[in-house]
């Protein structure tokens, strides 16, 4: 049915997951610090943030990653030779594809998490330092948790969301998914049959997510009412 290139689609979809994977790592990290500064008593902080989230969110996903891998590639080439460096660098793909996705969702995570960090009521936090507790132990024991279970829904969206936008990386060159669905549908002349496998690839990814991110609700929600994601 496809022809034998099976397996050069399976290791398109591991390199895809592998690239939403890390994206997600660098996203969860730039959100965090991003609410952090939003709900800082530094208004540099919080100008910083917001002009990050605006930015970010008002600029095209397919944009950004061509100026982060073309540009960030000339900005790198120009620089090298001042350090010594005489040689062409290569921006690798993946490193590329990974900063500007984490780039990109860090900036839906930031408002994210610091909607469920208000959404906890401040006299918990209060109450936690009445007792003695140093902030980052507020933060640990009481903030973090219901921020993990409050956040969750759109942490889910998003993820989903970024898993479909890793499909952008295959145009800077990453031989991801959508890469070899190309590939061989142009060596084969079957498009539908290899881009309709290539969606059946992101369609197993999203829903074993749904499935593991409702376990993940159910488990941190005991007792309360669970969202739909």
């Amino acid at each position: 049915m496809l022809h034998g290139y099976l397996p050069s689609l399976l290791e398109g979809l591991r390199l895809t997951l592998g690239v939403a994977v890390a994206s997600l790592a660098v996203a969860v990290l730039l959100g965090l610090a991003g609410a952090a500064a939003k709900l800082s008593g530094s208004a540099f902080w919080r100008r910083a943030a917001t002009v990050y989230t605006t930015l970010i969110r008002g600029v095209p996903d397919l944009v950004l990653m061509l100026l982060v891998f073309y540009g960030g590639q000339l900005a790198v080439n120009e620089i090298a030779p001042h350090l010594g460096v005489d040689e062409y660098v290569d921006i690798d793909p993946f490193v590329a594809g990974v900063a500007t996705l984490g780039f990109i969702f860090g900036a839906y995570l930031t408002e994210t998490f610091r909607g469920a960090i208000l959404a906890i009521p401040h006299g918990q936090a209060e109450a936690g330092r009445a007792f003695g507790m140093r902030p980052l132990q507020v933060f640990r024991r009481i903030v973090l948790p219901q921020m993990l279970r409050l956040a969750l829904p759109g942490f889910a969206n998003n993820w989903l969301v970024l898993v479909k936008s890793t499909a952008l990386v295959s145009v800077i060159g990453l031989t991801d998914m959508m890469q070899k669905a190309g590939q061989a549908a142009g060596a084969t002349r079957e498009p539908f049959t290899f881009y309709l496998a290539a969606a059946a690839g992101y369609l197993l990814i999203t829903t074993a997510s749904v499935l593991a991110l409702r376990a993940l609700e159910k488990r941190w929600s005991p007792g309360v009412p669970a969202v739909s994601l």
